[in-house]
């Protein structure tokens, strides 16, 4: 179960770096226009905290630590409830774009820019890791 977690959890980042490089290309660290964004202390956070974990996770299955497994799901949570808000925002611009059906770009957030798949893949992975992680950390297929 350890080795399954390690597998999505590395999965899930590469998604997330793909994600991260669209938005820091079409100029997410620039954007200042009002309204709901993903800003730069959000998704960053997001991302430190998720290698973060994913570190912890390396030296959990090297040490094999419970409170290091415990500890990573704990972060894991918090990159979970980073990442809810930032598809909510995400989908909210998403969804109100659509009805606009503007076909132009400017002023358009940097995460509109997000291929609706990878958003998918990545949430989807995301929610496998975690749970990989909780059964892990409690012991199961140990």
């Amino acid at each position: 179960m350890e080795w399954a977690a390690l597998i999505s959890w590395v999965v899930t980042a590469g998604g997330g770096f793909v994600l991260l490089g669209l938005w820091l290309r079409h100029g997410g660290m620039r954007q200042r226009e009002p309204g709901r964004q993903i800003r730069p202390t959000l998704i960053l956070s997001h991302f430190a905290l998720a290698a973060t974990g994913l570190v912890l996770w390396i030296v959990y299955l090297a040490t094999d630590s419970d409170a290091l497994a415990w500890i990573a799901f704990a972060i894991l949570v918090a990159v979970a409830l980073l990442g809810w808000t930032m598809f909510a925002i995400w989908y909210q611009r998403r969804q109100g774009r659509a009805a606009a059906a503007t076909v132009s770009t400017p002023g358009v957030p940097a995460e509109q820019h997000f291929p609706v798949a990878i958003v998918t893949l990545h949430g989807l992975l995301a929610v496998t890791t975690l749970v990989l992680v909780f059964l892990a950390a409690v012991g199961v297929g140990s």
